[in-house]
């Protein structure tokens, strides 16, 4: 292991910002990080030596292979954490149109919604048989999912969810609504008994591993996909059409009265799924 490489992961352990999922993402960029600097010919840094230059190299190679604006806006993220951690806020601009990055735009282009179908049948482990099922009856993440414990979220009509479990660590509740949600909850409910979704010997990182593992095997892909099935579901409860991303009206061909309910349906099925944004759901629910 060279010194870059020892000396950020020293920094994230003394730095143990976020989710664990969150450290486990920024410890593996930073991993990629210091190994593409020192093909890059910077054979002698630490944690500390970062500079602008440094950032640029970075920039440049990422850029050249073409990564989606979401994923450079996530690798941006972990190095201005790098920056700050280490006294150098300012060797990289606030804003990320000053980088040549554009502003991403909340628009679907294609209606990305999934249903589990018989692909479940394939999972042989129980706890992610039912982070699956939570995940679409819930539009819950894969994270929330996995630490989900049924004791301490079931509220009766809703469920709570810890900030320990969630992305940015923003508390939320979610309706219970369908008969089916219902149904879920209570073999969640037997399954975990007091505990999580996490067996009692395992921790999160390695169920998450056994999670992607079985996914995998069962043909099962991009199970985000489950979300936007939850969220066009919930529009379509609360506004009585279909969502325009699954073959509904645009909201442009809305009268005014259906206007309302859209943007009324569209805030509340942000905050169930854990968005500070509106915007957001045109992502899940087109436009």
């Amino acid at each position: 292991m060279d010194d870059l490489t020892y000396t950020l992961r020293q920094l994230c352990q003394r730095n143990r910002d976020g989710s664990h999922a969150t450290q486990a993402d920024r410890q593996g960029f930073l991993t990629l990080a210091a190994r593409q600097l020192h093909e890059a010919g910077f054979r002698q840094m630490r944690a500390t030596s970062l500079k602008g230059k440094h950032v640029d190299v970075l920039l440049q190679r990422w850029q050249a292979e073409g990564l989606a604006t979401g994923t450079l806006k996530n690798r941006l993220s972990h190095l201005r954490w790098w920056a700050e951690k280490i006294g150098k806020a300012g060797i990289l601009p606030a804003e990320n149109t000053q980088l040549g990055i554009p502003e991403r735009h909340y628009v679907s282009r294609e209606n990305k919604a999934k249903e589990l179908g018989d692909g479940l049948d394939r999972i042989a482990d129980p706890y992610v048989r039912m982070s699956l099922r939570l995940q679409a009856a819930f539009g819950v993440r894969r994270e929330e999912s996995i630490k989900f414990r049924p004791s301490y979220a079931d509220r009766d009509s809703y469920i709570a969810l810890k900030g320990s479990w969630t992305k940015g660590g923003r508390e939320r509740t979610v309706p219970i609504t369908t008969l089916e949600q219902r149904a879920v909850l209570d073999e969640a409910h037997r399954l975990a008994g007091p505990g999580s979704l996490i067996p009692a010997h395992k921790t999160y990182i390695q169920q998450r591993n056994i999670y992607d593992g079985q996914c995998k095997a069962a043909g099962l892909s991009n199970m985000h996909g489950l979300r936007h099935r939850y969220a066009q579901m919930r529009y379509e409860a609360l506004t009585g059409w279909k969502a325009p991303a699954a073959g509904g009206p645009s909201r442009c061909s809305l009268t005014k009265g259906q206007r309302t309910q859209d943007a009324q349906a569209r805030q509340s099925i942000s905050r169930e799924l854990g968005h500070e944004r509106i915007a957001v759901t045109s992502v899940y629910l087109g436009t």
